[in-house]
């Protein structure tokens, strides 16, 4: 019989192998058990969560608000619901300390997840370190081989000085947490091709890119060595951009066109296995 720690353990070296610039893995970021199984039913070969639109549907902030257990249990139930590799945007590890952030992937592995983000935000590259080896410290405990995607918000939050400073600053932080444990690194905020190129050049590990309108395409992306590319909370924010505009359309108009081309009631609900 095979046991929860040996399927995870296989399910997180198939999700390790699909990082590569040849065909980069291309997720379009799930917040529900409904929006994973349709992610899965469109063939992708897995499933990332968005920490944002997991929290908007619970009723929270982005940002470190969501309570740890409210997080966790949102991951078992998608984990739960579809058969491919399934990663966990863990916002900064749900813990006030690397002790609060291995409580946090312990409990994301016996979810069932095989990957996890990581960001380091505003804090100290040498807190983020002590935050990502005890991550894998709980991930080495627990047998399996977790994913662990370091994502750098230095072009995001615009950190540092600009140009060479901030690129340099980054890959110092990519270097940093590749040995404290990082399977790969994630960087945000960026995806002009001459600094994805040398971003790729210089972290010796998987290149993962946000993505959205007026992004390369993932081939591109893939051909200046990004091997995975996500689109974050944008499939949550179309999806509530449409309950925006309908609602106006009715309230305004009477009229409903803003739901045309809706997925229909027995797709969704074939959907769900119980």
């Amino acid at each position: 019989m095979t046991t929860h720690v040996e399927t995870s353990a296989a399910r997180a070296t198939r999700f390790a192998a699909l990082h590569t610039p040849a065909a980069p893995l291309a997720l379009a970021n799930a917040w529900d058990v409904a929006s994973a199984r349709l992610v899965e039913a469109a063939g992708s070969p897995a499933v990332a969560t968005t920490s944002a639109g997991v929290a908007w549907s619970l009723g929270s902030r982005d940002g470190d608000a969501l309570a740890r257990d409210r997080a966790v249990e949102l991951v078992a139930r998608v984990a739960g619901a579809v058969d491919v590799p399934v990663t966990a945007d863990i916002e900064r590890g749900f813990g006030a300390d690397p002790a609060g952030v291995a409580e946090t992937v312990s409990g994301v592995l016996a979810a069932g997840a095989v990957g996890i983000n990581i960001e380091d935000g505003s804090s100290d590259p040498a807190e983020q370190v002590e935050r990502l080896a005890a991550a894998r410290a709980a991930a080495d405990s627990a047998g399996i081989p977790l994913y662990i995607n370091a994502r750098i918000d230095t072009y995001l939050f615009g950190l540092g000085e600009p140009g060479p400073a901030r690129l340099a600053e980054t890959l110092s932080r990519a270097e940093a947490y590749l040995r404290a444990g990082a399977s790969g690194i994630f960087v945000p905020g960026v995806f002009e091709p001459e600094v994805v190129a040398e971003l790729a050049r210089g972290i010796e590990a998987p290149l993962n890119i946000l993505v959205g309108p007026g992004a390369p395409s993932v081939a591109e992306l893939g051909a200046l060595g990004v091997a995975r590319v996500s689109l974050g909370s944008w499939v949550a924010e179309a999806a509530y951009a449409v309950v925006r505009r309908t609602t106006e359309e009715l309230l305004a108009k009477g009229t409903y066109d803003a739901v045309a081309g809706a997925l229909s009631y027995g797709e969704l609900n074939g959907l769900f296995k119980n």
